[in-house]
């Protein structure tokens, strides 16, 4: 197993994620990246990951930090801050389980894009960069499948991102229009 990410060092290590496959699996319905698994790959999969336990306002990641791992909430919430323009955290979502997070910095290596929170105790499995690296090595059909639902994950994102982007775009023309004195 590769070294445990320094970042997550305040939370409680509960072991690799393979005790906890069951429940990992239990969440399908609600997991965009686990959706097409079968038992067996999700087993497979725990191989390569470690649990942690957050207590409730525990920072799990930080806007603007390197970050080589994601996560997926197995239990609890937590609460998803992005700084606004003057640098206040605003809320921007509530995670619940079977959700991911830091997908983006996983794959790309760029710093965090929001601070995530733990909202109350929350358990997550993490999968960080080298050992989705040993899977696509060791376990090339695994590897295919969990960069296939990333690829469409982010799309998804994108498309839902450009769409509001669009949404607001929109709306500022309209108020443009409507300026008294025009």
């Amino acid at each position: 197993m590769a070294d445990r990410p320094n970042q997550l060092s305040h939370l409680d290590y509960l072991g690799d994620a393979t005790k906890f496959s069951g429940q990992i699996h239990a969440l399908i319905p609600r997991c965009n990246l686990l959706e097409n698994f079968s038992t067996a790959e999700v087993r497979l999969l725990s191989h390569f990951m470690d649990v942690y336990q957050a207590a409730a306002g525990a920072e799990i990641i930080r806007e603007g930090e390197g970050g080589d791992f994601m996560l997926m909430i197995i239990e609890g919430r937590v609460e998803v801050k992005k700084r606004d323009r003057w640098n206040t955290p605003q809320l921007i979502a509530l995670v619940e389980p079977g959700k991911t997070l830091g997908e983006m910095s996983m794959i790309d290596g760029e710093p965090r894009f929001a601070t995530c929170i733990a909202a109350e105790p929350t358990m997550v499995a993490v999968l960080n960069r080298e050992n989705l690296a040993r899977i696509i090595v060791e376990q090339p059909m695994l590897g295919a499948k969990i960069l296939m639902e990333f690829v469409l994950m982010l799309s998804q994102r994108l498309r839902n991102t450009s769409g509001r982007l669009i949404e607001m775009l929109d709306q500022e023309a309209r108020r443009g229009t409507n300026h008294p004195g025009d």
